[in-house]
């Protein structure tokens, strides 16, 4: 074994897929070390605890993180309830995360700033596979590593409200009307929306989480007004697969947004690109819309939901030989297979190490960062990657390379805007040839529901929008 192979793996982030890795690691008997900037496992996904995921118990749990847990003693909450964000990280990556074959190996508080190669630039090539990765954090402690494994996620990186990637004009000066993903509408947030008009910008899964609960909190909080903007012509990406979707819950979603838009509790406006942002001097902001065609108009109102999706933040990795898709941001061997313009979430084909690897050996972004800016992200899809990842730091090339990933088709992930609002789907329905496989799905567009669910018709009408919201399905 060389000098090398007896350092750690570093981990970056305990967070879902984060602890996957460690759990992967330890399997292996490969010495690894996580870093995780919160003070807790899952800091990121408690930040979203008030909401429900769309898939059952029974899918969002990695294969070895179970083994240890099972060998643990653990109990296993109910296979076929949809957990909270709150409950996924108390009852699982808590728990993960306290098991004597992990625990030792987290540090918490430990903000990764800066990877390089121990006494290497960028620009040096000599010797660079068998140099130590230097792991700086914010402190200015410094970790040697034999591998990192990146899972930071790209949760404190939001996308910016303007149309052209840019910041509106004026967005900077006005971040105290605007909030970003998911904030807690009928919960601990509830004062800064009752009572208010409230602009959601965005296509995606939070934007139609935060649009049901404001829907919920209209009807409770009389003067509340709901506004939904979207930069294409068509909301169909949005409503998804309906009754189509192998995740039930997810198909859901989309169909009691329909609902509400149809019955004008929330007010829809499409083509809509945010050109410039100003306080009006009465606590309320002015949104400046620029059309196709040039000319502008202007809405006001008093909160802005900023849910435009994510971006990832690689300059942590500025020293180090990564090779990037200049559209997508992920690895240019995997950018063409999550692309949104032509992928949803379920028709990802398997990937693993070959395509998570950089020039840079033994640096592997995986989970949601790994995916860019593509929005098509599921949570299976994080645990198979960091398992053949790992499987090949280990040497187990056969089994890095057996990729295999069944995910569910709906067409809820795609972005193509020539989808149709007026059909069943916007994909058409679920191949049947196939069994559906079922993941946590992440990210903006990728997975979150906003409230328990009870299943029911289009046009049956409900009192209590914390079952299913006001028109159910």
């Amino acid at each position: 074994m060389s000098a090398l192979d007896a350092l750690p793996v570093v981990v970056i982030g305990a967070g879902p897929v984060g602890l996957a890795a460690a759990a992967h690691l330890h399997e292996r008997a490969l010495p690894f070390l996580v870093l995780e900037a919160g003070d807790t496992a899952g800091a990121a996904v408690r930040q979203w605890g008030h909401v429900r995921v769309f898939s059952p118990w029974r899918y969002n749990i990695d294969p070895a993180a179970r083994r240890l847990l099972d060998d643990a003693g653990w109990v296993t909450p109910d296979p076929d309830a949809l957990p909270t964000g709150a409950e996924l990280a108390a009852d699982y990556l808590q728990p993960l995360a306290e098991l004597p074959a992990l625990k030792p190996h987290l540090r918490y508080g430990a903000r990764v700033e800066a990877i390089g190669r121990l006494g290497l630039d960028r620009l040096r090539t000599a010797g660079r596979d068998t140099t130590p990765f230097l792991v700086r954090l914010a402190d200015g402690q410094e970790v040697l590593a034999r591998a990192v494994i990146d899972a930071s996620g790209t949760w404190r990186t939001p996308n910016v409200l303007g149309a052209s990637g840019l910041p509106a004009l004026g967005e900077a000066d006005v971040t105290a009307y605007i909030e970003h993903a998911l904030p807690d509408v009928l919960g601990a947030d509830r004062d800064r929306f009752a009572g208010r008009h409230t602009l959601v910008v965005g296509a995606g899964h939070s934007a139609a989480n935060t649009l049901l609960s404001l829907a919920d909190l209209a009807a409770q909080a009389p003067g509340t007004e709901v506004t939904w903007a979207i930069r294409t012509t068509s909301p169909a990406r949005t409503y998804g697969g309906g009754d189509a979707d192998a995740l039930p819950a997810r198909g859901a979603l989309g169909s009691r947004l329909r609902a509400h838009v149809d019955a004008g509790r929330i007010r829809l406006l499409t083509g809509f690109s945010v050109h410039a942002l100003a306080a009006t001097g009465d606590d309320r902001v002015s949104v400046v819309v620029r059309h196709g065609n040039g000319t502008d108009e202007s809405i006001t109102v008093d909160r802005i939901v900023a849910a435009t999706g994510f971006r990832p933040d690689h300059s942590i990795a500025a020293e180090l030989r990564l090779d990037l898709d200049p559209v997508m941001g992920a690895t240019r061997a995997l950018a063409p297979l999550i692309d949104p313009n032509e992928h949803s979430c379920g028709t990802v084909p398997p990937h693993g190490v070959d395509e998570l690897a950089h020039p840079e050996v033994g640096y592997y972004a995986v989970g949601m960062k790994s995916y860019g800016r593509a929005p098509t992200f599921l949570m299976a899809t994080g645990y198979e990657q960091v398992r053949s990842v790992v499987a090949a730091l280990a040497g187990d090339w056969t089994a890095a390379r057996d990729v295999q990933l069944d995910l569910p088709e709906t067409g809820v992930c795609n972005s193509n805007p020539a989808d149709s609002a007026a059909a069943d789907t916007c994909c058409g329905p679920a191949p049947v040839t196939e069994p559906a496989g079922r993941g946590l799905a992440t990210g903006v567009t990728g997975g979150l529901l906003a409230a328990p669910l009870t299943l029911v018709t289009l046009d049956a009408a409900t009192t209590d929008s914390q079952v299913g919201g006001c028109c159910g399905s």
